[in-house]
């Protein structure tokens, strides 16, 4: 989706905010992949985890207390604790880039990540002694761009729901002090991004144009729409995010960026940060942009929540059903939608 906003072109992405740049790797055979988010220059991080059974890497060394002032990109993956190896894959491609923390001559890239489980979908598993990870994120990163597909993609592939398939999502935009904010999301929720038994999205109050169908709300809520609505079994879970802006923030300040846009997934899958979901949202600032007022991270941080939730619709709005016997089906097939674009491939390795 292309908008025009004062001259320049929009792409509602994350990568709407200048300096970054992301990208996928994509293998429909493991029913699984990478998405890896790349920074032009270190930026400040911070993240807030809220669900209850988070797998992340190097997570630590982004509280406001630690050392580590700024890193040099953010890894998304499935394969549940197989998929941290895929910040590996990404170091390597950025220190062949000449990138890092320059520690005496010691080059050192610096890549935080969180997975989902996403092991039980269907997908060819039995990768040997070696998870395929490393070489996704590696293949990941060098695909990095400022345009990307969503949907079936990178760490969104193997992704699920309560109700329909999962995905990865992507949506921007523009606070009233000119600050971009973006967000980028994989949605493998334990609960449910739609209401009852339609085609609505609890986020429909925050759509912008026809992003994710144009349903809106339901004339009525549905009878039962409140009951729960589960993804059944052990450790099936995890909504994983990264929420930027080219504001200069402390990590303090990003720390806090990150806690209010937990609420963007509160606002768009019911129920959230579950016992066993894992969810997790990185805030990055940029520094491109300083606040102008005490009241701009409190703006930024409502344009970030409400960036997740509309990125947590077009996840699942966009995504296709994996091509696995059965495979879950998407929001595309039960509710009569049919265009949605192919995700493109990258087989295991870094081709």
């Amino acid at each position: 989706m292309r908008s025009i906003t004062g001259g320049a072109v929009t792409l509602n992405l994350i990568t709407d905010v200048a300096g970054l740049a992301v990208g996928h790797a994509t293998d429909l055979a493991l029913a699984s992949g990478v998405t890896a988010i790349l920074f032009d220059r270190a930026a400040v991080v911070s993240v807030a985890v809220l669900g209850g059974a988070p797998g992340g890497r190097d997570t630590d060394m982004l509280e406001p207390e630690m050392t580590i002032g700024g890193i040099d990109a953010v890894v998304l993956s499935g394969g549940s604790v197989f998929g941290l190896d895929a910040a590996g894959g990404v170091q390597a491609a950025l220190r062949e880039a000449g990138r890092g923390l320059n520690l005496r001559g010691a080059l050192v890239p610096l890549a935080s990540g969180a997975v989902i489980f996403d092991l039980l979908n269907g997908g060819d598993k039995a990768w040997g002694r070696f998870s395929p990870y490393r070489d996704l994120g590696y293949a990941a990163a060098l695909a990095a761009a400022g345009e990307f597909g969503l949907g079936t993609v990178g760490a969104g592939t193997g992704a699920t729901t309560a109700t329909v398939k999962g995905g990865l999502g992507s949506a921007s935009c523009v606070t009233r002090t000119g600050h971009t904010v973006g967000a980028i999301v994989v949605v493998n929720a334990v609960g449910s991004p739609t209401i009852g038994d339609g085609p609505w999205f609890w986020a429909a109050p925050f759509e912008r144009g026809a992003e994710f169908g144009g349903r809106g709300w339901p004339a009525k809520v549905p009878a039962g729409a409140l009951t729960p609505r589960l993804k059944g079994g052990p450790g099936t879970s995890t909504t994983i995010a990264l929420v930027a802006t080219d504001a200069a923030l402390t990590k303090p300040q990003a720390k806090r960026l990150a806690i209010m846009a937990n609420d963007g997934l509160a606002r768009a899958i019911l129920p959230a940060h579950a016992p066993m979901d894992g969810d997790t949202v990185f805030a990055a600032a940029t520094g491109a942009r300083p606040l102008e007022s005490d009241d701009d991270l409190t703006e930024i941080g409502q344009a970030a929540t409400i960036a997740l939730a509309r990125a947590i619709a077009r996840g699942v709005y966009e995504a296709t059903a994996l091509p696995c016997p059965g495979a879950q089906a998407s929001w595309r097939d039960r509710f009569g939608v049919t265009s949605a674009p192919r995700p493109r491939v990258a087989r295991r390795g870094p081709g």
